[in-house]
């Protein structure tokens, strides 16, 4: 039933784009460009574009700095300067669409790509990547993760930069309990067990039991079944049986050698407890760093890419990228093209991703001391641009990712934490869900 719904509520929303289209389609906006449908033009390359900051308040300062850096280089250019609240992104970005106002160029994150992208507000950028100072400077893990999620034929976001998935462990109590550092599934497990002590209320592992569960359960899952694709023709290897093993296995950590807390734990919550210092071992972004440093001191921490398996080969689910796209009404293309081109060269991706604390999209920017003298970050960059490191793209392009992973499923998952629910049961209606899900989207492009 809820996925029934869930359809005539995206055909309501298709009927309702339609018509605004129609009625757009020559709308001109004073904020840089028009609306969806207005195909706008390359203009002259000089004068002023409009930029929009996605995470205005956190990043202003650098951008800012980055937008300084490219007018002294470009004095024929000025950029102007939008900041928008994260929260408030796609809302703005959905109003701007249907009634004119759209930036020349502005931050997408691969989270809200394709539905920008599907109300054709954006231009494809593979013609503009090839033979340009970017082409062969970038990751291609992320540039497939950026084409993935605006739907996999076109390219609609030049990737800036991207918080991987990290495993931190406490160091000193690794030492002391004689452990090899988890770098495996293997030791990642044996480590679990060895420094659980209930009785002393400590634990070997965090897991994510509250909001936001669901991608590290995948990326655990995906990572310790070996399996590098999230779908098989049309249909979803979440229920593959080698998954449904992994994730049987790591829900099985739960109050065994984690906190019965967990089932609720968010994040932030999650953080907070390992920083305490009763806890092993901490699933979770680059983000966190700091944190860290803060609560427990330089030296008694590391933070690690995600396990590989016993033969060495990783596995790991796509995370969101940030990146910069070119609005497809914008009336001056070539030089919101010069923009995003300047601002992932190597110089001015490093300094923004040394700021932001996440991973350089522009590989040379990967390279720079910064990065290496930042363990985590350096080797969670070395993790995603390896040779042997396949990515599994989760499918942001399709309408109901956030739906399914989020509201439909974390009251599951904790089910399956609390033994109301077995991980196949779970992982057989995610499929059902998410194979309903893709056949409406092939179907509708």
């Amino acid at each position: 039933m809820k996925i029934s719904i869930r359809r005539s509520r995206r055909a309501a929303i298709a009927v309702a784009l339609g018509s605004v289209l129609a009625l757009t389609a020559t709308a001109c906006g004073d904020d840089g460009g028009g609306a969806a449908g207005d195909k706008g033009g390359e203009g002259s390359g000089k004068g002023q574009i409009t930029f929009w900051d996605t995470n205005g308040g956190v990043r202003t300062d650098i951008w800012k700095e980055i937008i300084a850096d490219f007018e002294k280089a470009n004095p024929d250019i000025k950029v102007k300067y939008v900041g928008i609240p994260a929260a408030s992104a796609q809302s703005k970005y959905d109003t701007a669409i249907q009634g004119g106002g759209l930036p020349d160029v502005g931050g997408v994150g691969t989270a809200m790509l394709a539905e920008v992208a599907v109300q054709g507000a954006l231009d494809p950028l593979d013609s503009r990547l090839k033979g340009s100072a970017l082409d062969g400077k970038l990751s291609q893990n992320l540039v497939e993760s950026s084409r993935a999620a605006g739907g996999g034929k076109q390219l609609y976001q030049i990737p800036t930069s991207s918080n991987n998935g990290t495993l931190w462990y406490r160091t000193d109590l690794f030492e002391k309990a004689g452990l090899d550092a988890p770098t495996t599934w293997t030791k990642f497990y044996e480590a679990a067990d060895k420094l659980t002590d209930k009785g002393k209320n400590r634990f070997g592992f965090t897991i994510r039991g509250g909001e936001g569960s669901i991608a590290p359960a995948l990326d655990a899952s995906y990572g310790q079944a070996g399996v590098d694709s999230f779908w098989d023709g049309d249909k979803t290897t979440v229920n593959d049986p080698k998954v449904v093993a992994a994730l049987t296995k790591y829900v099985s950590l739960y109050k065994k050698d984690t906190p019965s807390a967990d089932v609720n734990n968010d994040f932030t919550k999650m953080v907070a407890q390992w920083d305490s210092g009763t806890i092993g071992m901490l699933s979770h972004n680059l983000g966190s760093y700091q944190d860290h440093l803060k609560a427990l001191g330089d030296g008694r921490f590391r933070g690690l890419p995600s396990p590989t398996r016993d033969d060495g080969s990783r596995v790991q689910i796509s995370n969101p990228v940030d990146g910069l796209s070119v609005f497809k009404p914008s009336k001056n293309k070539a030089a919101a093209w010069k923009f995003i081109e300047f601002a992932v060269s190597h110089a001015e991706n490093s300094k923004y991703n040394k700021s932001a604390g996440q991973i350089p999209a522009n590989t040379e920017a990967a390279k720079d001391a910064w990065v290496q003298e930042a363990e985590p970050t350096k080797l969670a960059a070395e993790a995603l641009n390896g040779a042997g490191t396949k990515i599994v793209q989760l499918p942001y392009y399709l309408p109901d990712w956030n739906t399914i992973s989020k509201a439909d499923n974390e009251p599951n998952f904790q089910k399956v934490l609390l033994g109301k629910m077995t991980a196949k049961e779970f992982l057989d209606l995610l499929a059902k869900q998410l194979n309903e899900a893709q056949a409406d989207w092939k179907q509708n492009h």
